[in-house]
């Protein structure tokens, strides 16, 4: 489950994104201060083209979820999840499938976005894997200067209609299981 994030947050979020797991995969991988991110969440938290979301896993925060760039039917995103916590429960994997299902949904059915955007490092393959198996394509990798250090950063985008949806039940319950692979295939998609 998906909610807004608060004010009463800021301090989780923080947390979170300083876990060393979540700035090896990040951009900016230097530990955050307080005031680093007191600032970014007062911006934030006021900005009409961003969403903060919280995401819950069995009642409890266990990930964030930032949508940016938010301008008529297209926007941008990022998330990341408490990854001390969850590895702790053995939980990672199906909370990553969770969340990236739930913000994808998120997304296309409650911001009404037809183009979700992001960026993923060339060397975290396991990210880029998972992207495309919700069916999010590369473009073309650009190189970049953050911390110091040269990186390669992947655009990547989702359309609307080409991401992957649940399987329509009702249909499946008329026409029995094997018709899931084939309507894949009459949509285009595998």
């Amino acid at each position: 489950m998906l909610r807004t994030a608060t004010d009463a947050d800021a301090d989780l979020i923080l947390t979170m994104r300083n876990q060393q797991a979540n700035r090896d995969v990040s951009i900016t991988t230097h530990e955050i201060s307080a005031d680093e991110h007191a600032a970014w969440w007062a911006k934030t938290s006021l900005d009409p083209s961003r969403r903060v979301l919280i995401y819950l896993r069995d009642g409890a925060p266990a990930g964030v979820v930032n949508f940016f760039d938010l301008a008529g039917t297209s926007g941008a995103w990022g998330f990341f999840l408490d990854a001390d916590g969850l590895a702790e429960t053995g939980a990672t994997l199906p909370a990553w499938i969770e969340v990236m299902r739930e913000a994808t949904e998120y997304a296309f059915d409650e911001l009404g976005l037809e183009l979700l955007t992001g960026e993923v490092l060339e060397h975290n393959t396991v990210v880029r894997q998972m992207n495309r198996r919700f069916r999010f394509t590369e473009g073309t990798p650009e190189t970049r200067y953050a911390g110091g250090r040269e990186i390669t950063v992947i655009p990547i985008s989702l359309r609307k209609q080409d991401r992957r949806t649940k399987p329509d039940r009702t249909s499946q319950e008329r026409t029995g299981p094997e018709s899931t692979g084939q309507d894949r295939k009459n949509q285009g998609k595998s």
